[in-house]
């Protein structure tokens, strides 16, 4: 049950960077310009003070990791996080191969 409820939230995940694939892509068409959306900017727009919450908890526990990881990873567009975020769910978490010829006990 958990592995499922898991993959579902790949699923959804995947779907958001569809989602967002397409509207930068809209955008792209409307402006004529190329310009993604950053993890971190909808992160900002969601919930500024999770975002600023979580910095803090982060530069306390290893400075190192925010400047070098986890900033990469906010100047990411949003749908290249969330899909590979949702693919990583999805693999993790697939049913196992069932055994041929074997029970299970």
């Amino acid at each position: 049950m958990i592995r499922g409820f898991f993959r579902l939230i790949g699923l959804l995940l995947l779907a958001g960077g569809f989602i967002f694939m397409v509207y930068d892509g809209a955008r792209w068409v409307a402006d004529q310009t190329l310009r993604f959306t950053r993890f971190g900017q909808f992160w900002n727009d969601i919930h500024q003070s999770s975002q600023q919450a979580f910095r803090t908890w982060v530069e306390a526990k290893a400075p190192w990791l925010w400047t070098s990881v986890i900033r990469l990873v906010l100047d990411q567009p949003v749908f290249a996080v969330l899909g590979i975020l949702g693919i990583l769910l999805m693999i993790l978490f697939r049913p196992r191969k069932r055994l041929i010829g074997y029970s299970r006990d």
